[in-house]
């Protein structure tokens, strides 16, 4: 028996077989999984694509961010400005938080902090007072500009 097992002779080639195939980089019988080669500057550039969309995403994001604080900077600048200018006005009471007031303009172009609003002085009207705006004491002392005249700078 020994003979018939040193007497077998491989019919494939020798060149065409191997001990390990798991190291081939192609499959070894017709039952292996389909293997093909990469194309590695597809793959490089499927990411860079990829990369680039995201990278643009995030910064655009980022950008939007910027644009809305820049705004709210502008805004709260703005509000400091006319809250400036509302305590250089002359008033006779303590304003309260949340409440709404009156910024006129007298003869002499003195600003002037009111209660009273432009429809409710009536006939006791005894100056001669130009609305310019209807402001609002924050919780932060600043004015919140509520309406204002046409020809007002605030």
């Amino acid at each position: 028996m020994t003979d018939k097992k040193k007497s077998f002779v491989n019919p494939i080639d020798p060149d065409k077989i191997t001990e390990n195939p798991h190291a081939l980089e192609y499959a070894h019988h017709v039952g292996s999984a389909l293997i093909k080669p990469e194309d590695v500057g597809k793959l490089k550039g499927r990411a860079l694509t990829a990369m680039e969309h995201q990278t643009d995403q995030q910064l655009s994001q980022l950008y939007e961010q910027m644009q809305l604080l820049a705004e709210q900077a502008k805004k709260i600048n703005k509000r400091k400005e006319v809250s400036e200018r509302i305590y250089q006005a002359k008033f006779r009471f303590d304003p309260i938080i949340n409440h709404t007031y009156y910024l006129y303009e007298d003869e002499q172009l003195v600003q002037i902090l009111s209660i009273i609003g432009p429809g409710e002085w009536g006939r006791s009207r005894k100056q001669n007072y130009t609305y310019i705006a209807t402001i609002k004491l924050l919780a932060d002392h600043t004015w919140e500009v509520i309406d204002a005249a046409e020809k007002s700078e605030l």
